[in-house]
Order: C-alpha cells, then structure tokens, then sequence
C-alpha cells in the first residue's frame, strides 16, 4: 500500500448557520467542491467525496462513499473516507474550506515521510485543526471504539492517540493570515470572502 495517495472531501455536515446545503457552494460561477477536487488532483491519484446526498453526484469519476456509523459528526465522514482509501495516510479537507494550500499538503507529506503516526494535525496555540489534515488507515479501529463508545469529539479521540503536531508558527509561514484553515460556516462569512476574492482581481 502507497504511503500517500488519497485525499477526502468530507460534504457532510447540516450547514444549519449556512441556510442551504454547503456542498452547493460556489465560488465565482463555480461549485466550490469542484475547485477542490480540481486542485487536490494535483497531488493525489485517488480523490473521495464522502457525502449522505450520493444523488449531488451523478456523473462524478471520484469515488463517492457514506457514512458507515452515521449520525455521529466528522469522525463519522473520517472513518467513511479511511475505510475506503487506497493509501496509508489521507487527506482531509471540508467541503466548506476554499483555500487549498498544496505547498503546505507537500510539506505535510514530507514530515510524515519517516514517521509512523495515526495523524499529521496543525496547532491553533493550544487548540488543533482538525482538517487539512492527514489521518492514518490505522486509527480505524480507534474511531470506532470511540464512536461507539458515544464519544464524537475529534479532539477528545487525538489527545489519546500519537499523533505529529506542526506547531502554528510553523504553519504561518505557509498561510500568514492563516486563510487555509478558513471555514465558511456563515453567509457573512461567504460574502466578506467573495468581496476578499474581487478586491484581490481588481488589484
């Protein structure tokens, strides 16, 4: 088995403070999952939509996948697209984060190059992000231990595992502003990113 090969869209989620379905997203005219697949082939062979809506994806040649425990947050998309990947370590984004970061991905890949860890994970000072992110094949079990246990903390299931931390500073050098971590939760958040997106254009 590769070592590195796959990376995950996790279209999941309620989108509740978005108002519709964030796996329609667009950004400038086009689906937003759609610029993510298209920036993520660059680096992966393998790219996997894990999504509770297969019907969104008629026509896709990325492999489609669902929830297999279903109900229980993002670990419930993590364990889906780990099931179902062809490489050791895969790839995390949300659907919802537009600023794909492949030098930061690269970089990533290389920490783990001589390591054996059940994740790669990004410090916020003492907080974590959880996606753009690299998970091992191998915390399979461990989520399923944790999911059945009624725990759904991505967290709570980390801080037990070993687990390679890049610490913040680190991380700023590839994203000053810290903009490859940005969800859009909110359409306030939507519009003040597609006014950032135009002002850039018009400079």
């Amino acid at each position: 088995m590769k070592k590195f090969g796959t990376a995950v869209i996790l279209a999941g989620g309620k989108s509740t403070r978005m108002g519709f379905d964030k796996q329609f997203l667009r950004i400038n005219e086009r689906r937003l999952i759609d610029n993510l697949r298209r920036k993520l082939s660059k680096l992966f062979d393998e790219i996997i939509v894990v999504t509770n809506k297969s019907e969104y994806y008629l026509g896709f040649t990325d492999k489609i996948t669902k929830d297999i425990i279903v109900g229980k947050g993002p670990l419930s998309g993590i364990h889906a697209g780990l099931s179902v990947a062809s490489s050791q370590y895969v790839y995390f984004v949300a659907c919802d984060m537009p600023n794909i970061n492949l030098d930061y991905i690269e970089y990533m890949k290389g920490e783990l190059k001589n390591l054996e860890v059940k994740a790669c994970i990004t410090k916020y000072g003492e907080w974590i992000e959880p996606f753009n992110a690299f998970y091992s094949k191998d915390m399979i079990k461990d989520i399923e231990e944790h999911l059945l246990s009624n725990k759904k903390s991505v967290n709570s299931l980390l801080y037990k595992l070993t687990v390679y931390y890049i610490e913040e500073e680190r991380a700023r050098e590839f994203s000053s502003n810290w903009d490859m971590f940005l969800n859009l939760n909110t359409k306030d958040e939507l519009n003040d990113f597609l006014k950032a997106q135009n002002s850039k254009k018009l400079r």
